[in-house]
């Protein structure tokens, strides 16, 4: 059985992810793209498509027009609901790209439309297919880190500004770092956690390099006139059960300690930590001890193809849970907790104030 997939928003992460997975994936076929810029979604046609596939600019004209089972939404974070509300009304299966929207009214609002609809709704955080993270995820599902009441979320890079597109403009995204790639931190925190119950938060953003003329960065100097989000965001997050979490994220601080896409975790048996590899410490008959994990072995087989890459993976697993009616392994209520914590920390930064969040 195929799948037939269509593509809205032929960019960056598209390229860069979406695309190439699925035409690894041999259940799929690739059918339709839509681009505001009608020569990427041209592009993307003639290197993914098929002998049939089609082109649009206008994405209700795309999902009007063809039949299509699948949509990936690979879009400005400003129209992620907005284009998934109406690929789940057409009747496709929606993955969408991080984070699941800027506000949790839009995320509420695509889970409603994919209950109304009865359609699969996941979010893009790949990050969940890394064999480290899988084998983490495993290892507190067992308990052998015990209750896990501390966790981090690292998502700091040293002089990584992204340039391009629309990551810079606050309306288009949301925010910067924080709600960019603070949101995959803090997924994979959550996740290995299995804590999805947030109390409140307190967070801050700064300002304090985005204004930098010349900056030193790895794509080149940023243009501070259209640096309108945070350069770097931090927060705490106490959950109901009383576990915490520490958040940081930045795309230019000045430190050595870069780390991106990581957790660490601290649990009354034992703890872990992604720093080298993924490393897990803990007490045995009163002696203290470390174990560093082996990754390339391929122990933690979860889909087939162990030394597969996570973006592969997740468009395999995804493409699975469609053709299978099992549930993907991002599910979008744990996104929308993402988002509502991730909205819960701006809006303190700019209160000055403590932000409650309230549980469904």
């Amino acid at each position: 059985m195929s799948v037939k997939v269509g593509i809205i928003g032929c960019g960056g992460i598209a390229n860069g992810k979406h695309m190439p997975s699925l035409s690894k994936v041999k259940e799929v076929e690739l059918v339709a793209f839509c681009d505001l810029v009608v020569e990427r979604a041209e592009e993307a046609k003639e290197k993914y498509g098929t002998d049939s596939a089609k082109v649009y600019t206008n994405y209700k004209e795309m999902l009007t027009d063809s039949d299509l089972d699948v949509v990936h939404v690979c879009t400005p974070n400003s129209s992620h609901s907005e284009l998934t509300v109406a690929a789940l009304e057409a009747d496709c299966h929606v993955m969408c790209e991080k984070p699941m929207a800027k506000t949790s009214e839009e995320a509420r609002a695509m889970i409603d439309a994919a209950k109304r609809t009865g359609k699969k709704l996941t979010i893009g955080y790949q990050n969940r297919f890394r064999t480290d993270s899988r084998y983490l995820h495993e290892i507190c599902e067992d308990g052998e880190l015990g209750d896990i009441y501390f966790g981090k979320a690292h998502a700091i890079r040293r002089r990584a500004v992204p340039t391009w597109g629309v990551f810079l403009d606050e309306e288009a995204q949301g925010g910067g770092p924080l709600i960019d790639i603070g949101t995959h931190a803090l997924d994979l925190t959550l996740w290995t956690m299995n804590n999805y119950k947030p109390k409140f938060v307190v967070g801050k953003a700064y300002h304090e390099l985005s204004q930098t003329e010349n900056a030193a960065n790895a794509w080149g100097p940023w243009d501070p006139a259209k640096f309108t989000v945070e350069d770097s965001a931090f927060g705490y997050i106490v959950m109901e059960n009383g576990a915490s979490i520490f958040l940081e994220s930045s795309w230019a601080l000045n430190s050595l300690d870069v780390k991106e896409a990581k957790t660490s975790l601290y649990g009354s048996k034992g703890g872990a930590d992604m720093d080298n590899g993924l490393t897990i410490n803990g007490e045995n008959r009163g002696l203290l001890f470390e174990k560093q994990i082996e990754l390339e072995t391929g122990g933690v087989d979860f889909y087939d193809g162990a030394t597969q890459s996570p973006e592969l993976l997740e468009a395999h697993s995804w493409i699975q849970a469609i053709l299978n009616d099992t549930e993907p392994v991002v599910k979008p209520e744990q996104a929308l907790v993402v988002t509502e914590i991730l909205e819960a920390l701006y809006e303190s930064s700019n209160t000055g104030k403590p932000v409650y969040i309230k549980g469904e």
